[in-house]
């Protein structure tokens, strides 16, 4: 779609709240930096960007989202490179079929046809203010979320149209009074946090094109909606007693592709991904790592260990509840969430060894080497700890969390297919099995009991940090791995809300629905001496993360020439 082949008025009304100088300036505009500083600033609120449309499409076509100087003067000398190459309709062209509208929708043509059912040359003056206000915040101002929100910017955008002159007064009292339509919305009131994270995987797999593209992911609508109803469910039963107001899920398949995501209670009152981009710490349910270290040490789940006071220094950690069982074995020891084995086994092996082992499972997160580590006193994030524990559910190999099968443009061009990737095995199949089979005994008597499943075999671990600020319980069955974590955004206390207790439930709940219609399997096919048999590969590569984009070249002004020279 060329910007030529728009009204006016849907053209106007981007430039007016984007970009008031656009025809003007050479690609950088220091009076409407200034202009939009001295807005801001009386409006109390983010109201006038201060990069222009050009620096926007600059910043989109070569540069990461980073918020640094360097990057701003990149962005800078770019956008005078396409002023000079590019005509401003050609420039405006771009943008408007790059710019990202929310929930999955890029360019304008693609928006019109979601939200309003009509193709963008038809968009009527309040449409184009709603579809103009919300490329700022497409997350917060995206029309089919939260429609009040969209329509409030809009105001906005038709006020700036008026005072640029695009548009009368009577225009524009009378686009204000228009209430419209919104014709689409999104499937599920939650799947915005999964596309979200589906879309920032996108660019490392698909090069440039102008072309719509179709972009076939893992989302199973169905087992979203369960995730949904268990947080909202959990969080509004129990959340106001416990004083926790948010959560997050995550729930992949044993080869990490996600079926389901809740980065909060709300994408419409908070696009923030918790599940994805909250750092918090784990508490016991890190554990893992340090009684997969041991293992991989030399010690068995039969050794016996004192579950008693202990000291480093004068630090002198304690258990969560301050009770103590005595002699427990290893395996006891982590169903009962032992802080008093946890802290001798780290002091053991060395906090550099279970970091080096976190890190190995997919935990890419910093980690802290110091004796609190056994603690869980590191922040990671809920996905991380999903692909770690889902190495334990598949026998030791591990995964690279995915979101996305294929990616295919309009035409029918398949510009990335996904063929089954992972890093490899990160731990012996006779550990995993060992691993499993002591997580099952935190569900059927330790802290997690209230996560069994009646009718199939369940493994996980609880996790509490310090001051109930984080409740956490991450398990699998033989179908999938979830990891559930509440907690409150500004690390306040809980009301001694503990991962065997609400985050537990909801992990249940989500679990009984999930699995519902699927056969029973047991946790381990093969026993422990089968698995032991299994050739364990070269050293696996540290830590998981999303591949770099194939082919990068020296020259990107190079690259993007190319592309831009093949669109006009």
């Amino acid at each position: 779609m060329k910007a030529g082949e728009l009204p006016a008025h849907v053209t106007n009304a981007f430039i007016a709240i984007e970009d008031r100088r656009f025809r003007y300036h050479v690609g950088i505009d220091p009076i409407g930096t200034v202009r939009a500083l001295a807005v801001n600033m009386t409006s109390g609120g983010l109201v006038q960007g201060g990069s222009t449309i050009t620096q926007q499409l600059a910043k989109n076509l070569f540069l990461k989202p980073e918020r640094t100087m360097k990057r701003k003067v990149q962005e800078a000398l770019l956008a005078l490179w396409l002023e000079s190459k590019y005509s401003k309709d050609e420039i405006l062209t771009l943008y408007l079929n790059r710019v990202y509208f929310g929930g999955g929708v890029f360019g304008i043509e693609a928006a019109s046809e979601h939200f309003f059912n009509k193709p963008a040359p038809k968009l009527t003056l309040a449409e184009a203010a709603i579809l103009a206000g919300s490329v700022k915040a497409p997350s917060r101002y995206n029309p089919a979320a939260d429609p009040d929100a969209a329509f409030g910017r809009s105001h906005v955008v038709l006020q700036a149209m008026a005072d640029s002159g695009m548009i009368d007064e009577a225009q524009r009292k009378q686009a204000t009074a228009t209430r419209v339509k919104i014709e689409h919305g999104e499937a599920t009131p939650g799947s915005g946090y999964f596309i979200d994270y589906a879309l920032s995987q996108l660019a490392g797999f698909v090069g440039e094109t102008q072309e719509r593209l179709i972009v076939d992911t893992t989302l199973d609508l169905d087992l979203q909606t369960d995730a949904e109803r268990s947080m909202i469910d959990g969080l509004g039963k129990d959340g106001p007693k416990l004083d926790a107001s948010q959560g997050s899920l995550v729930s992949m398949t044993l080869d990490g592709g996600v079926r389901a995501m809740v980065g909060g209670r709300s994408y419409a009152q908070s696009p923030y991904n918790r599940a994805t981009k909250a750092l918090r710490q784990p508490g016991s349910s890190f554990k893992a790592y340090i009684f997969l270290t041991a293992l991989e040490h030399g010690h068995k789940p039969t050794d016996e260990f004192n579950d008693g006071p202990v000291a480093i220094g004068n630090w002198h950690p304690g258990n969560f509840e301050g009770e103590v069982e005595g002699t427990v074995t290893m395996a006891r020891a982590l169903a009962i969430s032992s802080n008093s084995v946890a802290v001798q086994l780290t002091r053991e092996v060395g906090p550099a060894a279970v970091a080096r082992t976190a890190h190995r499972l997919g935990i890419t997160s910093t980690l802290h080497a110091v004796p609190a580590l056994a603690l869980g006193t590191s922040e990671v994030t809920p996905l991380e700890m999903a692909t770690g524990y889902s190495t334990f559910a598949n026998g030791g190999e591990g995964v690279l969390p995915y979101s996305i099968l294929r990616v295919r443009t309009a035409s029918g061009k398949i510009l990335y297919q996904r063929k089954g990737s992972g890093v490899g095995r990160v731990m012996s199949a006779e550990n995993a099995a060992t691993m499993t089979h002591m997580f099952e005994g935190v569900v059927t008597s330790g802290t997690g009991t209230a996560a069994r499943l009646a009718d199939r075999g369940s493994a996980g671990k609880t996790g509490t940090s310090q001051d109930y600020r984080d409740a956490w319980f991450i398990g699998f069955t033989a179908d999938y791995v979830c990891a559930v974590w509440i907690g409150n955004d500004d690390n306040t206390p809980m009301n001694k809300a503990t991962g065997g207790g609400l985050p537990a439930r909801i992990w249940k709940g989500y679990m009984d629905a999930a699995e519902k219609d699927l056969p029973a399997r047991p946790l381990i096919t093969d026993s422990p001496a089968e698995m032991a048999a299994a050739e364990i590969s070269a050293q696996a590569p540290t830590p998981a993360g999303v591949p770099a984009p194939p082919g990068k070249k020296d020259n990107i002004l190079d690259v993007f020439q190319n592309v831009l020279d093949s669109i006009f």
